[in-house]
């Protein structure tokens, strides 16, 4: 059964985290909607351009099982002062769907939205002081509940690979992780 996911971009969002979790998502089978929080295309925070395949503002009334944000600045910020995406993230929060974070935007997204409180979470390094737990800031991947944060770039795969996992089990994951190198 093919899972829908929401991964949202912003001018300024890391490339390699956003491709990385749409890219290994696909290859489990899951129906994966890019949608930008402004323009249709962004450029990333290393000069790529990623052309989304919506608006943020056509999926305010789309269910989702899983909910994903890349990383990187300003993307992050950018991500964070969108009001439609606070609306979504915080249903999905509150109807206990799963919503994950990597690098800059668990501290920036997340945290300044209310979606982490005490729950163990990480992120970039360099964010960490902005989380109110820091119990778990040092683990390349965490999952509590239905939060999942991750560190950053080197963090994507392993990140990416536990969604699948979240969403289809760990069969499907190594089924997507072996021919990739990664299990």
């Amino acid at each position: 059964m093919s899972k829908k996911v929401l991964v949202p971009i912003a001018d300024g969002i890391e490339e390699i985290e956003a491709m990385c979790i749409i890219d290994v998502l696909r290859r489990a089978g899951a129906y994966v909607t890019v949608a930008s929080v402004n323009k249709l295309q962004v450029t990333a925070a290393h000069g790529v351009k990623l052309v989304a395949d919506k608006l943020i503002s056509d999926c305010t009334e789309i269910v989702y099982d899983l909910i994903a944000l890349p990383g990187g600045m300003p993307g992050a910020e950018h991500l964070r002062d969108s009001k439609e995406l606070e609306l979504i993230l915080k249903r999905q929060q509150r109807e206990g769907r799963f919503y994950a974070a990597i690098c800059a935007s668990p501290a920036v997204v997340f945290q300044h939205h209310g979606l982490i409180g005490r729950r163990k979470a990480t992120c970039y390094p360099s964010f960490a002081k902005q989380l109110d737990n820091t119990d778990a800031v040092e683990d390349r991947v965490v999952v509590d509940d239905e939060c999942i944060t991750s560190q950053g770039p080197g963090t994507a795969l392993e990140f990416a690979i536990k969604l699948v996992e979240l969403l289809y089990g760990k069969q499907k994951a190594k089924d997507v992780a072996f021919p990739m190198l990664a299990g």
